[in-house]
Protein backbone atom coordinates (compact mmCIF):
# COMPACT_ATOMS: atom_id res chain seq x y z
CA UNK A 1 0.00 0.00 0.00
CA UNK A 2 3.08 2.36 0.59
CA UNK A 3 4.61 1.27 -2.63
CA UNK A 4 1.28 1.88 -4.28
CA UNK A 5 0.52 5.36 -2.61
CA UNK A 6 3.94 6.82 -3.65
CA UNK A 7 3.35 5.33 -7.26
CA UNK A 8 -0.38 6.76 -7.51
CA UNK A 9 -0.57 9.74 -4.75
CA UNK A 10 -3.96 10.61 -6.69
CA UNK A 11 -5.45 7.40 -6.55
CA UNK A 12 -8.48 6.57 -3.98
CA UNK A 13 -7.29 4.03 -1.19
CA UNK A 14 -10.25 1.50 -2.21
CA UNK A 15 -8.64 1.57 -5.91
CA UNK A 16 -4.79 0.86 -4.29
CA UNK A 17 -6.66 -2.14 -2.34
CA UNK A 18 -8.14 -3.98 -5.72
CA UNK A 19 -4.66 -3.76 -7.22
CA UNK A 20 -2.76 -5.39 -4.24
CA UNK A 21 -5.90 -7.96 -3.94
CA UNK A 22 -5.00 -8.60 -7.68
CA UNK A 23 -1.43 -8.37 -6.85
CA UNK A 24 -1.79 -11.53 -4.64
CA UNK A 25 -4.12 -13.20 -7.21
CA UNK A 26 -1.56 -12.96 -9.79
CA UNK A 27 1.05 -14.52 -7.36
CA UNK A 28 -0.92 -17.13 -6.60
CA UNK A 29 -1.66 -18.06 -10.23
CA UNK A 30 2.08 -18.12 -11.56
CA UNK A 31 2.31 -20.84 -8.21
CA UNK A 32 -0.11 -22.84 -9.69
CA UNK A 33 1.80 -22.99 -12.69
CA UNK A 34 5.02 -23.27 -11.71
CA UNK A 35 3.39 -26.46 -9.67
CA UNK A 36 2.72 -27.63 -13.22
CA UNK A 37 6.14 -26.85 -15.29
CA UNK A 38 6.55 -30.52 -15.27
CA UNK A 39 3.42 -31.43 -17.23
CA UNK A 40 4.01 -28.98 -19.80
CA UNK A 41 5.39 -29.81 -23.30
CA UNK A 42 6.09 -28.10 -26.84
CA UNK A 43 2.35 -29.66 -27.44
CA UNK A 44 0.65 -28.45 -24.80
CA UNK A 45 2.51 -24.82 -23.74
CA UNK A 46 0.90 -23.20 -26.24
CA UNK A 47 -2.62 -23.60 -24.48
CA UNK A 48 -1.13 -21.56 -21.38
CA UNK A 49 1.33 -19.29 -23.26
CA UNK A 50 0.94 -17.23 -26.71
CA UNK A 51 3.43 -15.59 -28.14
CA UNK A 52 2.92 -11.17 -29.32
CA UNK A 53 5.76 -9.87 -30.86
CA UNK A 54 7.35 -13.04 -32.06
CA UNK A 55 9.31 -11.51 -34.72
CA UNK A 56 11.00 -8.83 -32.57
CA UNK A 57 12.84 -11.63 -30.27
CA UNK A 58 13.98 -13.50 -34.02
CA UNK A 59 15.03 -10.17 -35.60
CA UNK A 60 17.19 -9.40 -32.94
CA UNK A 61 18.77 -12.96 -32.15
CA UNK A 62 19.31 -12.99 -36.03
CA UNK A 63 22.04 -10.14 -35.53
CA UNK A 64 24.10 -12.44 -33.76
CA UNK A 65 25.43 -10.16 -31.16
CA UNK A 66 23.68 -11.75 -28.57
CA UNK A 67 19.43 -10.12 -27.33
CA UNK A 68 19.31 -9.36 -23.34
CA UNK A 69 15.86 -9.97 -22.15
CA UNK A 70 14.34 -7.13 -20.55
CA UNK A 71 12.12 -7.93 -18.39
CA UNK A 72 10.41 -7.56 -14.71
CA UNK A 73 8.53 -9.24 -11.72
CA UNK A 74 5.34 -8.43 -13.91
CA UNK A 75 2.60 -11.20 -14.26
CA UNK A 76 4.24 -14.65 -14.80
CA UNK A 77 8.03 -13.83 -14.81
CA UNK A 78 9.25 -17.74 -14.11
CA UNK A 79 6.61 -18.42 -16.93
CA UNK A 80 8.78 -15.99 -19.62
CA UNK A 81 11.77 -17.84 -19.82
CA UNK A 82 10.64 -21.42 -19.43
CA UNK A 83 7.65 -21.42 -22.25
CA UNK A 84 10.45 -19.70 -24.36
CA UNK A 85 12.83 -22.74 -23.57
CA UNK A 86 10.25 -25.07 -24.28
CA UNK A 87 9.54 -23.30 -27.76
CA UNK A 88 13.46 -24.41 -28.44
CA UNK A 89 14.68 -21.17 -27.65
CA UNK A 90 16.84 -21.46 -24.01
CA UNK A 91 18.32 -18.66 -22.12
CA UNK A 92 20.56 -18.01 -19.22
CA UNK A 93 18.89 -16.22 -16.59
CA UNK A 94 20.37 -14.22 -13.39
CA UNK A 95 19.42 -14.95 -10.37
CA UNK A 96 20.55 -15.14 -6.57
CA UNK A 97 20.35 -18.37 -4.72
CA UNK A 98 16.76 -18.26 -2.57
CA UNK A 99 17.72 -18.55 0.96
CA UNK A 100 15.28 -22.28 1.37
CA UNK A 101 18.01 -24.64 0.16
CA UNK A 102 15.32 -26.66 -0.56
CA UNK A 103 13.17 -24.56 -3.06
CA UNK A 104 15.86 -23.44 -4.14
CA UNK A 105 16.91 -26.43 -5.63
CA UNK A 106 13.68 -27.22 -6.58
CA UNK A 107 13.35 -23.91 -8.59
CA UNK A 108 16.83 -24.30 -9.95
CA UNK A 109 15.52 -28.20 -11.74
CA UNK A 110 11.95 -26.35 -12.84
CA UNK A 111 13.96 -23.36 -14.32
CA UNK A 112 16.69 -25.44 -16.45
CA UNK A 113 14.46 -28.35 -17.52
CA UNK A 114 14.37 -27.69 -21.09
CA UNK A 115 17.42 -26.07 -21.76
CA UNK A 116 17.91 -22.73 -19.45
CA UNK A 117 20.74 -21.96 -17.55
CA UNK A 118 21.31 -20.40 -14.10
CA UNK A 119 23.59 -17.33 -14.06
CA UNK A 120 24.59 -15.91 -10.50
CA UNK A 121 23.69 -12.70 -9.60
CA UNK A 122 27.11 -12.05 -7.66
CA UNK A 123 29.17 -12.91 -11.19
CA UNK A 124 26.74 -11.80 -13.70
CA UNK A 125 29.51 -9.65 -15.47
CA UNK A 126 31.40 -12.56 -16.19
CA UNK A 127 28.74 -14.60 -17.67
CA UNK A 128 26.66 -11.86 -19.38
CA UNK A 129 30.15 -10.79 -21.47
CA UNK A 130 29.96 -15.07 -22.85
CA UNK A 131 26.91 -15.36 -23.79
CA UNK A 132 26.88 -12.10 -26.03
CA UNK A 133 30.51 -13.07 -27.43
CA UNK A 134 28.51 -16.73 -28.20
CA UNK A 135 24.95 -14.98 -29.35
CA UNK A 136 22.58 -16.08 -26.71
CA UNK A 137 19.97 -14.84 -24.65
CA UNK A 138 19.72 -13.45 -21.16
CA UNK A 139 16.93 -13.00 -19.18
CA UNK A 140 17.20 -9.66 -16.58
CA UNK A 141 14.79 -8.73 -14.23
CA UNK A 142 15.84 -5.34 -13.38
CA UNK A 143 13.29 -4.21 -11.42
CA UNK A 144 14.65 -4.77 -7.89
CA UNK A 145 16.54 -2.60 -4.81
CA UNK A 146 19.93 -2.28 -5.80
CA UNK A 147 22.90 -0.14 -3.74
CA UNK A 148 25.75 0.98 -5.15
CA UNK A 149 27.97 0.99 -6.95
CA UNK A 150 26.19 -1.89 -8.99
CA UNK A 151 23.22 0.25 -8.61
CA UNK A 152 22.28 4.11 -10.35
CA UNK A 153 19.73 6.64 -9.09
CA UNK A 154 17.00 7.17 -12.39
CA UNK A 155 13.55 7.78 -11.56
CA UNK A 156 10.80 5.32 -11.20
CA UNK A 157 7.35 6.66 -11.03
CA UNK A 158 8.99 9.95 -9.87
CA UNK A 159 11.15 9.10 -7.44
CA UNK A 160 14.81 8.07 -7.41
CA UNK A 161 14.94 4.37 -7.03
CA UNK A 162 18.36 2.86 -7.05
CA UNK A 163 18.67 0.48 -10.39
CA UNK A 164 20.65 -2.81 -11.78
CA UNK A 165 23.25 -0.69 -14.18
CA UNK A 166 24.42 -3.81 -15.35
CA UNK A 167 22.72 -4.47 -18.52
CA UNK A 168 23.24 -1.22 -19.69
CA UNK A 169 27.21 -1.70 -19.12
CA UNK A 170 26.82 -4.95 -21.05
CA UNK A 171 24.41 -3.66 -24.26
CA UNK A 172 26.92 -0.34 -24.51
CA UNK A 173 30.23 -3.07 -24.57
CA UNK A 174 29.22 -6.13 -26.69
CA UNK A 175 26.22 -4.36 -28.98
CA UNK A 176 23.56 -6.58 -27.57
CA UNK A 177 20.17 -6.21 -28.35
CA UNK A 178 17.70 -4.98 -25.47
CA UNK A 179 14.67 -6.76 -25.73
CA UNK A 180 11.61 -5.96 -23.67
CA UNK A 181 9.93 -9.20 -22.89
CA UNK A 182 6.84 -9.76 -20.44
CA UNK A 183 4.40 -12.36 -19.82
CA UNK A 184 1.54 -11.09 -18.77
CA UNK A 185 -1.79 -12.73 -17.63
CA UNK A 186 -4.73 -11.84 -20.33
CA UNK A 187 -8.24 -12.21 -18.86
CA UNK A 188 -9.95 -11.98 -21.75
CA UNK A 189 -7.99 -14.67 -23.51
CA UNK A 190 -7.72 -16.95 -20.44
CA UNK A 191 -4.38 -17.06 -21.21
CA UNK A 192 -0.87 -15.61 -20.61
CA UNK A 193 0.46 -13.67 -23.26
CA UNK A 194 4.74 -13.44 -23.94
CA UNK A 195 4.92 -10.49 -25.70
CA UNK A 196 8.43 -8.88 -27.13
CA UNK A 197 8.77 -5.54 -27.96
CA UNK A 198 11.10 -4.11 -31.05
CA UNK A 199 14.62 -3.74 -29.59
CA UNK A 200 15.29 -0.52 -27.53
CA UNK A 201 17.81 2.06 -29.14
CA UNK A 202 20.88 2.44 -26.91
CA UNK A 203 21.77 6.28 -26.11
CA UNK A 204 25.50 6.53 -27.28
CA UNK A 205 26.66 10.16 -26.38
CA UNK A 206 30.62 8.63 -25.70
CA UNK A 207 30.34 9.63 -22.53
CA UNK A 208 30.27 5.82 -20.90
CA UNK A 209 29.24 7.19 -17.42
CA UNK A 210 26.27 9.47 -18.78
CA UNK A 211 25.47 6.68 -21.40
CA UNK A 212 24.80 4.32 -18.64
CA UNK A 213 22.39 6.29 -16.36
CA UNK A 214 20.55 7.63 -19.61
CA UNK A 215 20.10 3.84 -21.19
CA UNK A 216 19.36 2.51 -17.41
CA UNK A 217 16.67 5.32 -17.43
CA UNK A 218 15.15 4.45 -20.75
CA UNK A 219 15.33 0.91 -20.01
CA UNK A 220 13.37 1.37 -16.47
CA UNK A 221 10.23 3.70 -18.44
CA UNK A 222 9.72 0.49 -20.58
CA UNK A 223 9.40 -1.40 -17.33
CA UNK A 224 7.44 1.40 -15.78
CA UNK A 225 5.14 1.80 -19.02
CA UNK A 226 4.15 -2.03 -18.12
CA UNK A 227 3.50 -1.72 -14.85
CA UNK A 228 1.32 1.38 -15.46
CA UNK A 229 -0.50 -0.90 -18.17
CA UNK A 230 -0.97 -3.71 -15.57
CA UNK A 231 -0.84 -2.37 -12.37
CA UNK A 232 -2.31 -5.53 -10.88
CA UNK A 233 0.28 -7.39 -11.90
CA UNK A 234 3.60 -5.60 -10.24
CA UNK A 235 5.36 -7.31 -7.08
CA UNK A 236 4.22 -4.12 -5.07
CA UNK A 237 5.72 -5.67 -1.86
CA UNK A 238 8.72 -5.23 -2.40
CA UNK A 239 10.70 -2.20 -1.27
CA UNK A 240 11.76 -0.76 -4.47
CA UNK A 241 13.01 2.43 -2.95
CA UNK A 242 14.48 1.21 -0.51
CA UNK A 243 17.93 2.56 -0.60
CA UNK A 244 18.13 6.62 -0.83
CA UNK A 245 20.28 9.23 -2.87
CA UNK A 246 22.84 10.71 0.16
CA UNK A 247 21.14 12.92 2.35
CA UNK A 248 17.58 11.58 1.46
CA UNK A 249 15.50 10.42 4.28
CA UNK A 250 14.05 6.84 4.26
CA UNK A 251 10.53 6.44 2.18
CA UNK A 252 9.80 3.23 4.08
Amino acid sequence: MRNLALAFPEMPPRERRRLVRGEFISLGRQLAEVCLFPRYTRENISRIVVYDGFENFERAYARGKGVLFLTAHLGAWELSAFAHSLQGHPLSIVMRSLDNPYIDDLLHRYRTMHGNRTVDKDDSVRGLLSAMRAGETVGILMDTNMTPPQGVFVDFFGFPACTASGLARIALRTDAAVVPGFTVWDSRLRKYILRFDPAVELIRTGDDRADIVANTAKFTRVIEDFIRRYPDQWLWVHRRWKTRPPGQPPLY
